[in-house]
């Protein structure tokens, strides 16, 4: 007797690059990341889309998906997966394109992440101060899907934790970075000041400061909480929250130079060297008894004389590489060289495991039986340490910091990636399957936001610094996804976990924006860092930042403004605003900014460029006049960035275009034909100008098309 064949049907996804488009058989062939065919059958209800940003319309392009069928195009697909023995069909059912054309991913538009800062800002400034008041006696940990309060007085519903105010404080601060916007600032400055006045703790005669974990409000009155009542880190003070207690204030530090900050920081920096660093073997350790203050103390229990990942490498990210960048001192340089020394020593396992261990003893020996870690790694710490070391790397440029980076990259994506329906994977156990050979899932195969931004933000920084095209489209690949799937288009904000296929997870404390974990802080440092990467590093593009110091509270009035730790002479200063008007003195190698004497608080706005770009193109507005100013040379490869900034000029329908053309070395066919194509597009009633004294050959080019008024006497910009 025959046993019965087996079928079965089920939705899922698959993402990868187009191979062969075959209408006559209404299919077409897939290519994923790790190289594995699939046939893709459109004979079904078909729908497709282009990814859209936070507070945007939807993209709809089912009219047209065929046409978007292009070779090499990259696409998620969403679908009927049916399977029997032998043999799988997949009929699609949606397509959703990162890409507008091929090779134009939608994120890499200069503006894209900003946008999305701004959105994920809002959110959470809607959702904690509904009235727009930023009162932080107001603030609740929690925040529901919709980004709503829950219920009050629901018990640990209603409780206050000190790293989730800093992380929100972080993501405020960070959105007036990129933007300028006063209502981020005035909520940052007020949640740090709520910080400083409700969650810490100072002791004068050791000179630190110390946090507390947080505030229960109930309806009898307020209870302030010493130590942690998280479950891991229960009855203990852990340094993961002292450390992020700082990202917050840090952040805001960097803007306002405020010189109470500056002390917290140092404070709580000298509890870290008294208290949880180890002279004898080195590192930190994670936890601290909160009546003795020692990290032996036989009540930590399981946290007794440990160290691990949060301890050592979380210092660098939260706010000691932007202590650094607003201060320059040569101690916090040495502590980062520190950190990364102590994770290149300690943290690989090179016979054990592709990744790294994250949980010690005292003498560094593993700890593979501590709580739910066991034998288990974090594929976003992995990848977290890989982005990190290339940052410090370029502080203190030691081959070991970019060997291990580079290492921990080229082997994350078979071990910890989803190289079917792309992403990236939460927790997984550090050793193969000895029957099966692969890393298995711990929990579950969903997908965590903060894990899909260390993927972004490692492969992006590897990619422009090592130049390495295989990094630049694993980074493309993460932000893919992380677009795709995980921009709440309906509440706001970004969720917190998604399914395999993409699919928003919302049941427990994952359904909430506002948590112990979440709280704006992943998502807009991937929003800053993102932007600084992918327009200064990778895409030739300046990066506009916003500052508002106190010139007085800055030592010899010196406003320091590099975006992040980059390669040296990678990037250049190129211009200065206060208060709305040109400044000329600052240093553009360097990146600071001597600020006049002035008694008040000055509004600063820089923009930084690429040291060594062959074209820049910028566009400007004055009145019903959009002016756009090229420099270098006009090439195929410019036309991307001069199409984005014609449609940025023409989508207020001015009523004159001015290209200032005077530092154009040389301009090819194609660019023409796009200005030609443009000029045609938008009619007879707006004018194409070419202004100033172009080079004769440029002014020729142009000239013969017979499209283009040319104004010699008119002034170039300035140089």
């Amino acid at each position: 007797m025959r046993a019965p064949e087996t079928r079965r049907s089920y939705s899922d996804s698959v993402a990868g690059y187009i191979t062969v488009h075959e209408p006559a058989h209404e299919r077409f062939g897939l290519r994923t990341t790790d190289g594995r065919e699939f046939t893709v059958h459109l004979d079904g209800l078909l729908g497709s889309q282009i990814v859209r940003n936070l507070g945007e319309p939807p993209r709809d392009t089912s009219a047209a998906t065929l046409d978007m069928l292009v070779e090499g195009r990259y696409v998620f697909v969403h679908g009927i997966f049916y399977e029997w023995t032998g043999g799988m069909r997949i009929e699609a059912r949606t397509l959703t394109f990162p890409e507008r054309r091929r090779g134009s991913y939608v994120f890499e538009d200069p503006d894209w992440w900003i946008r999305q800062a701004r959105e994920i800002a809002d959110f959470y400034l809607r959702g904690q101060f509904p009235d727009g008041i930023p009162d932080w006696r107001r603030f609740r940990t929690r925040l529901t899907l919709c980004g709503t309060h829950l219920p009050e007085f629901a018990g640990e519903n209603v409780r206050q934790e000190a790293d989730t105010i800093s992380r929100l404080v972080y993501a405020l601060a960070t959105a007036y970075l990129l933007t300028g916007e006063d209502r981020y600032l005035e909520a940052a400055e007020s949640g740090t000041e709520y910080l400083r006045e409700h969650m810490r703790v100072t002791d004068d005669r050791e000179g630190i400061v110390y946090w507390y974990h947080g505030i229960d409000i109930t309806d009898s009155g307020r209870r302030k909480v010493f130590a942690s009542e998280f479950g891991d880190d229960v009855d203990a003070i852990p340094m993961y929250e002292q450390i992020y207690a700082l990202a917050g204030p840090t952040q805001t530090y960097r803007i306002t130079g405020d010189p109470r900050i500056a002390e917290d920081i140092d404070r709580t920096v000298e509890l870290f060297r008294r208290h949880f660093k180890d002279y004898v073997r080195g590192g930190y350790f994670s936890h601290l008894d909160p009546v003795t203050m020692d990290p032996r103390a036989d009540t930590l229990g399981h946290n007794r004389a440990r160290k691990n990942w949060n301890s050592i490498g979380d210092h660098a990210p939260a706010y000691l590489i932007n202590a650094y960048l607003a201060t320059g001192r040569a101690d916090f340089a040495d502590m980062l060289e520190e950190t990364a020394d102590t994770i290149v020593r300690h943290f690989p396992d090179e016979s054990g495991s592709p990744f790294v261990q994250e949980r010690f003893h005292e003498d560094w020996s593993p700890d593979r039986t501590w709580g739910w870690q066991q034998d288990r790694a974090v594929v976003g710490h992995n990848l977290k340490i890989a982005w990190n070391l290339m940052r410090i790397h370029s502080l203190v440029p030691k081959p070991e910091y970019r060997a291990l980076a580079e290492r921990i990259a080229r082997r994350m994506p078979a071990v910890g990636s989803d190289r079917q329906r792309g992403g990236w994977y939460d927790v997984v156990e550090r050793r193969p399957d000895p029957r099966f050979g692969d890393h298995r899932f711990v929990w579950h195969d969903r997908k965590a936001w903060w894990q899909q931004e260390q993927a972004i933000l490692a492969y992006l920084i590897l990619a422009g610094v090592t130049g390495d095209a295989e990094h630049r489209r694993l980074a493309r690949e993460a932000a893919s996804f992380y677009n795709a799937h995980f921009l709440d288009y309906q509440d706001g904000g970004v969720y917190f976990n998604v399914l395999a296929n993409g699919i928003p997870y919302l049941l427990g404390t994952e359904r909430l924006k506002g948590s112990h974990s979440m709280a704006g802080y992943h998502a807009l440092e991937l929003c800053y860092l993102a932007a600084a990467y992918g327009n200064l590093l990778l895409g030739g593009n300046p990066l506009t930042l916003h500052f508002r110091p106190l010139p007085g509270a800055l030592p010899d009035r010196t406003l320091r403004v590099a975006p992040d730790l980059l390669p040296e002479d990678s990037v250049r200063l190129s211009r200065v605003w206060i208060d709305g008007e040109p400044h000329e003195d600052f240093d553009a190698k360097n990146l600071t900014v001597r600020l006049p004497p002035a008694p008040r608080r000055l509004r600063v706005r820089v923009e930084i460029e690429p040291a060594d770009v062959p074209v820049r193109i910028s566009g400007g507005r004055e009145g019903r006049t959009a002016r756009i100013t090229c420099e270098g040379v006009l090439g195929r490869d410019s036309l991307e960035k001069l199409r984005r900034t014609l449609a940025e000029a023409l989508a207020d329908e001015p009523e004159r275009v001015e290209f200032d053309m005077c530092r154009v070395t040389d301009i090819a066919r194609e660019p023409i034909n796009e200005l030609l194509f443009q000029r045609t597009k938008t009619g007879l009633h707006v004018d194409f100008v070419i202004v100033g004294d172009a080079p004769p050959e440029v002014t020729r080019a142009l000239a013969a098309t017979d499209a283009f008024l040319t104004e010699r006497h008119a002034r170039c910009a300035a140089g």
